[in-house]
């Protein structure tokens, strides 16, 4: 199974998309919530249907991307959001994505790549961070499979991982996540190195 764009349009169009949550989960919201540097431009890769770009946007971060591989949800988004500047939402893939931005939320959007692609994205997330840049978000805690996405993974992976390119601030089980994935979520806060 190739995790390309026709693949993803698919799920959308299917309504196939289970790790929807219908809104902004916890440990985000309350990540966002303790920001103060509404300046900041802020990222967020494999945005789906964007509820945590929408979030960003009504609480004065107006310096916000959403970028998907499919332009199927950035479509639903822009249906649902008409006064969200179109030029902030980036249809385009990842991986040739090219700016730079001082935060960038992970968000469901790791644990849908294949996972031979985990060390190019540390890499990548690397490249797009302003040089004080900040990684922060969710990733799944639970044993990697073969079977997927959604695709999991272990702390000491993540450690393995990440460790060439962040300093971690933080990298603990979430303590606030919706039900469904309640135990299987770590926090990050990883800072550009």
């Amino acid at each position: 199974m190739e995790l390309n764009e026709k693949f993803w349009t698919n799920r959308y169009l299917q309504n196939n998309i289970p790790w929807d949550a219908g809104n902004i989960t916890t440990p985000i919201k309350e990540y966002v919530d303790q920001l103060t540097k509404k300046e900041l431009k802020i990222l967020i890769p494999g945005v789906g249907n964007g509820y945590e770009l929408q979030y960003l946007y009504a609480n004065g971060f107006k310096n916000v991307y959403g970028l998907d591989i499919s332009e199927e949800p950035i479509a639903n988004f822009k249906k649902n959001n008409p006064d969200f500047p179109e030029d902030q939402l980036i249809v385009d893939d990842f991986f040739k994505h090219d700016n730079e931005y001082d935060l960038i939320i992970e968000q469901t959007f790791f644990c849908a790549l294949n996972p031979e692609l985990r060390p190019l994205y540390a890499t990548k997330m690397n490249n797009l961070l302003k040089g004080n840049g900040t990684l922060a978000g969710v990733l799944f805690s639970f044993p990697l499979t073969e079977q997927g996405p959604p695709f999991g993974g272990r702390i000491e992976e993540y450690r393995d991982l990440f460790s060439d390119n962040f300093v971690f601030k933080t990298l603990e089980p979430c303590y606030n996540s919706i039900k469904p994935r309640l135990n299987n979520e770590l926090f990050i806060i990883f800072n550009k190195k």
